[in-house]
């Protein structure tokens, strides 16, 4: 099971959901809970919320790039560290980091099942350069 999570989280983060509306349904487990925490504090999301905010995503944006730093498995357990960069419809030559993120995904039945996350929003003060080598991708 370890590769084959390891597989699922990793072709997730590489498929294009902007482009791709099938991404949710063959990705996520149709009872997948994400708790979350963030610079707005704790939000807790089921399938549904998911799929509404990759749709706010969708309409928000051009581009959206992840870089993947780390990719970590253990049973059914994935642990991935990465940042998201976005296009804007306004400004689409430039692109723009926005996010870094640590996730635990829990896969169930070769779904995402269950997801802890935390992310904090990029700031001016960032040290991509020397904190983005890649860990077993």
């Amino acid at each position: 099971m370890k590769n084959k999570a390891k597989e699922i989280v990793r072709n997730f983060y590489r498929s294009d959901i902007l482009r791709d509306e099938t991404v949710m349904e063959r990705f996520f487990h149709p009872e997948l809970t994400l708790i979350w925490n963030s610079a707005n504090g704790l939000t807790i999301m089921n399938y549904d919320d998911i799929v509404n905010f990759f749709g706010e995503v969708r309409r928000s944006y051009n581009d959206l790039r992840v870089e993947i730093s780390h990719l970590l498995a253990d049973g059914n357990h994935v642990t991935i560290r990465y940042k998201y960069y976005i296009r804007t419809m306004e400004n689409s030559d430039e692109e723009l980091g926005i996010a870094h993120f640590i996730a635990i995904w829990e896969i169930k039945d070769d779904l995402i099942y269950r997801g802890y996350q935390v992310s904090q929003p990029v700031t001016d003060k960032d040290d991509t350069n020397e904190s983005y080598h890649r860990v077993k991708v």
